[in-house]
């Protein structure tokens, strides 16, 4: 299926722009991933799930898409994190990565085509600085740092439309005397020899031990995976994050790739709102952050999904547990249907309703088009089947148009009973699975009686069972 407009909201213009791909077909893009000094929250879930779901819906479209990801894996944050908990700044990185990675596993975010480390990608990194430096774009300082100088880039603040406030101007002029000018920025951070993570960047004639300064990698790493026409007017088509990176990060990033590269780093830039919790911008130093680990425990991975796209991606979302609940109960009403048609093998069957959900996202990722279109599916198709529940053309349809929403949405298409099963703990899982077991055996010995015993036992721990050709099947009931 393939549609022939797709539009987005590109935030450096603020309007929402036809999609023009720099080559026919294809997709690059690049979102900006965590920084691995601790568990990741709901702010990096919905940034992520807001760039999947932008995948999910070029591959519909039938786009080739690459796709990359970053991982800063050296920064201060983890140093200091690290040294707190007297382990290396390698093992702490691979620890918060795992677990980010399992976070996403979690909510069915797709694995990214390319996921650069920083630490993997410093001959790049350190190739970009010197560049900059040889072309006179930066200048290092006595202690050995490393700095863009902002004024030789005459698109500078072009991306964010900021202006520069002239108390902040001082006030970073008196934190580094040495800088030429306020918003001049680090490219390389000297340390010493002996720390662990730093790397000798051969510049000016002599080596400097140090690390890149957070900015840089990015840069650097997508003019290494994504190598453009040398005559081409951008790098890659779409650059996404989170809002609050579109200054400084995504400005600064911008400018260095513009004096290396002599190209404009990205042609769309899109951003997705802030995550709050009960109205309050989530951040840390509110003591507020609501990690993703925290919310698996209480709600299914596809739940959370489902609420966190519901809000379209550009507005701030306000994550509470009323509306939680609310979301959780209008999926409830996509797996009542998958499990009514549990079973029956899905087709390739075109509906309307697919041709409809794709043209919503293909709007800016219109969701709350795309939800209130599901909606009108289960309606429509529960009313069909309570008044012919033999219809099969129904019943193909609708089975269809679930594997088409798992695809472009993510959500709706895992076993329906398993789903129903969330919020019991393993052992009683266990334990129920065992006597479904003894009562199959039961039954196929026709010792009824005691079939019928097991069967109560295994109601009594407040879930319903279903006897299908496929096998039992069991699910929590609601109280």
């Amino acid at each position: 299926m393939s549609t022939s407009n797709i539009t987005l909201f590109d935030s450096v213009q603020k309007v929402k722009l036809s999609f023009e791909p720099i080559e026919k077909n294809k997709l690059s893009l690049y979102v900006c991933g965590p920084t691995v000094y601790d568990d990741a929250h709901l702010g990096h879930a919905k940034s992520a799930l807001v760039f999947d779901l932008l995948k999910r819906v070029f591959v519909a479209n039938n786009y080739e898409v690459t796709y990359a990801r970053n991982i800063t894996d050296i920064d201060d944050k983890i140093i200091n994190r690290a040294a707190e908990k007297n382990i290396t700044i390698s093992e702490l990185s691979d620890i918060y990565t795992k677990a980010y990675h399992d976070d996403m596993s979690a909510l069915g975010i797709q694995t990214p085509d390319i996921e650069p480390r920083a630490t993997e990608s410093m001959e790049s990194i350190m190739i970009m600085v010197q560049k900059l430096v040889t072309d006179g774009f930066a200048y290092q300082i006595s202690n050995g740092d490393i700095y863009f100088d902002t004024q030789k880039d005459d698109k500078y603040l072009s991306i964010s439309n900021q202006t520069q406030n002239e108390d902040e101007r001082q006030e970073r002029v008196a934190s580094n005397p040495e800088k030429k000018h306020p918003a001049d920025f680090a490219l390389w951070k000297a340390t010493s020899e002996n720390e662990e993570n730093c790397f000798n960047l051969d510049v000016n004639n002599s080596n400097t031990s140090g690390r890149p300064g957070w900015h840089l990698e990015c840069s650097a790493m997508i003019e290494k995976h994504f190598k453009s026409d040398d005559n081409a007017e951008f790098q890659i088509d779409i650059h996404g994050g989170g809002a609050d990176l579109l200054f400084p990060h995504h400005e600064n990033e911008a400018a260095q790739s513009r004096c290396a590269s002599k190209k404009e780093l990205a042609k769309y830039w899109i951003h997705n709102g802030f995550v709050n919790i009960d109205g309050q911008k989530m951040s840390k130093s509110l003591g507020n952050s609501f990690f993703i680990k925290d919310a698996l425990k209480v709600y299914n991975g596809e739940v959370l999904r489902y609420y966190l796209l519901s809000v379209h991606y550009r507005s701030n979302f306000n994550f509470n547990e009323e509306d939680l609940i609310v979301s959780k109960k209008r999926l409830d009403k996509l797996y009542r249907l998958r499990k009514r048609l549990f079973g029956m093998k899905i087709t390739d069957e075109k509906t309307e309703f697919q041709t409809k959900l794709l043209e919503a996202l293909n709007d800016d990722m219109n969701v709350s088009v795309a939800y209130a279109l599901i909606d009108e599916m289960i309606s429509n198709a529960n009313e069909i089947l309570d008044a012919t529940p033999k219809d099969k053309l129904i019943k193909r349809q609708s089975l269809a148009d679930m594997a088409f929403i798992e695809t472009v949405l993510g959500f709706g298409l895992n076993n329906p009973f398993e789903y129903f099963q969330f919020g019991m703990d393993e052992a009683t899982k266990s334990k129920i699975g065992e006597l479904i077991v003894k009562r199959g055996e039961a039954k196929k010995e026709k010792n009824f009686e005691l079939s019928d015993s097991i069967r109560d036992e295994i109601l009594a721990f407040g879930v319903g069972i279903m006897d299908t050709v496929q096998g039992t099947f069991w699910e929590k009931v609601e109280n």
